[in-house]
């Protein structure tokens, strides 16, 4: 009896630093392709040929065809809170269409929609968990919970933040001791999951080259009195992105479901496309964009910064309900940086340490008002800044989630 407990405990480390080793693995392949495919479309192809209105050519084109794709094999890829709603309601997801995810996944990011990867990973982790679990006697009866743990590795991985991954997948949860397998808890379980994924994503990247670079980290800076004084301000300022986040999600929900299949995703490119050729600075998922940011925002006007802030946003939305799809934490990063910034210089004029601040509080004011989770907010935001901030930002994500179910009368 006991050897078989044993037998059992050590089966289950194996399978949950598999499932770990192959969320990076996957992490380091989307990336590594995403960022070739990128460079070709995005410099390779117009450094040789001088193409008119290259941008709007290849995002309607490439709308077009993700259309088509999207006609003929599903609406794919289906978002993180979708994915993790039919485990937790369905006891199952589909996995029969891997190839089909893994495409869908791909396109909308290479024609520089604004969204991120993760909606993507989600499905495909989840679904390779599901297979096992049809597939392998072991890993069937805990299926859902090893989802979660690939889920966790993905996107801890993804935004190179260890913790990050954890805490939104269990504050997502209702049940207790989700993980509470065979005795072991689920720390570490997570810890085993994590440490597989970390080393197999930095053996890649050091063999291959790295994909995309993720989100670069703000410097330290001293904090002031004025600084803290102003919280208030960035926290008001972060929900009111949160709640034009809500209603321009709801906006553009209502709209797309009135325009035919293809040709509201053509649409969509378009808008993309002119609005990428106006404003480089909203296409693509903001990671790039904000490390150009913060070297260069002294030479924007502070409402130039805060309606870019504003526009990110509403094209986001606009990709993902028109079929451009993925997720959205990390253009609405970049959209919290934006507005952060160009508050910071109405108030304190070009002073970086009031700037790096106001970002913090802003973003994490936004992700809490959006994400309803301050943890899992302030295990993301580590990945940008010092962690002697936990305090602030963790009373930021909390002050925004709490005002903007206040401000929508929940």
């Amino acid at each position: 009896m006991k050897n078989t407990k044993v037998r059992n405990q050590l089966e289950l480390w194996l399978f949950c630093a598999i499932i770990g080793a192959f969320a990076g693995g996957l992490v380091w392949a989307l990336l590594k392709v995403l960022a070739v495919g990128t460079e070709v479309i995005w410099e390779w192809i117009p450094g040789r040929f001088s193409i008119p209105f290259y941008t709007i050519v290849v995002c309607t084109i490439g709308a077009a065809i993700i259309g088509l794709f999207r006609k003929k094999y599903g609406d794919y890829p289906e978002e993180m809170e979708t994915v993790m709603g039919k485990v937790k309601k369905e006891k199952h997801y589909e996995y029969k269409n891997m190839l089909v995810m893994i495409i869908a996944a791909l396109l909308p990011l290479l024609i520089g929609s604004s969204i991120g990867p993760e909606a993507g990973l989600t499905g495909i982790i989840v679904g390779l968990c599901y297979w096992a679990g049809d597939n392998l006697k072991f890993a069937k009866q805990h299926a859902k919970e090893y989802s979660q743990v690939g889920v966790a590795a993905s996107l801890s991985v993804l935004f190179h933040a260890p913790l990050f991954g954890i805490f939104e997948v269990e504050e997502s949860e209702s049940e207790e001791a989700i993980l509470e397998m065979s005795g072991t808890s689920k720390v570490f379980i997570y810890g085993i999951a994590l440490a597989a994924a970390t080393g197999v994503y930095a053996g890649l990247s050091a063999l291959f080259g790295a994909g995309l670079s993720g989100f670069p980290a703000f410097s330290v800076v001293e904090v002031g009195r004025i600084d803290y004084l102003l919280m208030i301000i960035y926290i008001i300022c972060g929900c009111i992105l949160a709640v034009f986040y809500e209603k321009t999600h709801q906006l553009m929900q209502t709209a797309t479901k009135k325009i035919p299949a293809v040709l509201r995703e053509t649409l969509a490119g378009l808008i993309l496309g002119v609005c990428g050729t106006l404003i480089p600075a909203v296409m693509f998922s903001g990671e790039e964009q904000m490390g150009i940011l913060m070297e260069e925002y002294m030479n924007y006007l502070p409402l130039a910064l805060i309606g870019v802030a504003f526009l990110k946003i509403l094209l986001t939305n606009l990709c993902i309900q028109s079929g451009l799809k993925g997720g959205h934490f990390f253009p609405i990063i970049f959209a919290g940086v934006c507005m952060g910034y160009g508050i910071a210089m109405l108030l304190c004029g070009n002073v970086e340490s009031h700037m790096v601040f106001a970002t913090a509080i802003v973003t994490a004011a936004l992700l809490g008002g959006t994400m309803k989770k301050p943890l899992a907010v302030t295990m993301l935001l580590f990945l940008c800044y010092p962690v002697k901030w936990f305090v602030w930002i963790f009373v930021a994500a909390a002050a925004g989630s709490k005002g903007v179910s206040i401000l929508e009368g929940k």
